[in-house]
């Protein structure tokens, strides 16, 4: 069942960061950015919950991509699943929920980056109708310590 994410739900979004996208960002951190995200109108998120438990199995993240060269979008920051419920659909329903806010919103598209090595994830993607239209490497400078 989608649903908004809430505050409760602190501790299973930093289990699926860890476990699914490989972030080890604090509970402590987490719960900071998702009260801060959660009241900012150019950031969208929808959580996957198991309709009994209430379990939240996985999340999607998007803000509003806009620029001096294209009309409005989203981009999405994350999609991670509960690595053990992968392959079951909800990150489909995630993806078709965000989709049905962009048409509300009258966005143009929903534009992501995925890392070069994560294949299994960019066949997801083209499967359910994304596609690849650029390679590119990112590139950062520190502004304040040592690591995100």
């Amino acid at each position: 069942m989608l649903r908004a994410l809430k505050a409760t739900d602190v501790a299973s979004i930093y289990e699926i960061n860890k476990d699914a996208l490989g972030y080890d960002f604090s509970p402590e951190e987490t719960a900071s950015q998702l009260a801060k995200l959660s009241q900012d109108s150019h950031h969208f998120l929808l959580g996957f919950e198991e309709p009994t438990s209430h379990d939240l199995l996985g999340y999607v993240h998007a803000e509003v991509y806009e620029s001096l060269y294209s009309n409005a979008g989203f981009n999405i920051l994350a999609l991670a699943v509960v690595p053990q419920m992968q392959g079951k659909g909800i990150g489909k329903i995630l993806l078709h929920g965000l989709e049905q806010e962009a048409k509300r919103r009258g966005y143009e598209f929903i534009r992501l980056n995925s890392v070069d090595h994560r294949l299994g994830a960019h066949a997801f993607y083209e499967r359910v109708g994304y596609t690849c239209d650029k390679v590119q490497k990112r590139f950062i400078k520190l502004i304040k310590g040592e690591k995100l």
